[in-house]
């Protein structure tokens, strides 16, 4: 087969694979599928794609992936608004997008070039997939209370949570904020994201499609 042509079958299935991945997160965000919501905050399940996508169409894929997450995350905090996006919206629109959209764009980006960089070192393909799918949801805690605490802590409704909870610091806001929460998300996006990931890498091998 001559080259071109294969580069053009190749390019046509990324793009059919990266156009499926954005259909799931856009469809988990729109159904239960995507979040679990207790108290403030949500327990996110889009971190599954996200990392799926990340690791398996790389570094691109894995920014196309997340700034999929953080757009619907952004537009569902205006189309069907809880008591705290509502509130983050009225304080400050624009750090609200950059917590929602920015964030997420970064996670996805990081987690594919720390997949790839960890297999350039050659490291054990299973160990690597298992550390990207433990990154994600990982990183989506950290960027999106980092971006919380850099544009909202001070606002006094966050400072109000801060004074209920008896928060001492931004750090104790955080664990205390997300605590639980997080820790539940880590692990289910973590088996999920791993146990997708590794069938399709089993599925893919020996193949020119596997990555």
């Amino acid at each position: 087969m001559d080259y071109s042509l294969k580069q053009e079958k190749s390019n046509v299935t990324y793009l059919v694979q990266l156009a499926l991945m954005v259909a799931i997160i856009i469809i988990m965000s729109v159904t239960p599928l995507g979040y679990l919501k207790i108290g403030a905050l949500a327990i996110t399940f889009l971190t599954v794609p996200v990392s799926i996508g990340a690791m398996t169409l790389g570094p691109v894929g894995g920014l196309i992936c997340g700034l999929t997450f953080g757009l619907s995350s952004f537009l569902t905090g205006f189309l069907t608004p809880t008591p705290f996006s509502a509130a983050l919206i009225e304080i400050n629109v624009v750090g609200y997008f950059i917590t929602t959209v920015v964030a997420r764009t970064l996670e996805g980006l990081l987690v594919g070039l720390i997949f790839k960089a960890l297999r350039k070192i050659k490291l054990n393909k299973n160990f690597c997939i298992i550390i990207g799918s433990l990154l994600c949801p990982v990183l989506n805690t950290v960027l999106f209370m980092g971006s919380l605490v850099i544009f909202f802590y001070n606002s006094n409704f966050i400072q109000t949570i801060v004074k209920t909870g008896n928060f001492k610091n931004p750090f104790f806001f955080i664990i205390g904020f997300v605590g639980v929460q997080g820790l539940i998300e880590a692990i289910v996006c973590t088996v999920v994201a791993s146990a997708v990931t590794l069938a399709l890498s089993a599925a893919l091998h020996n193949t020119k499609s596997d990555f």
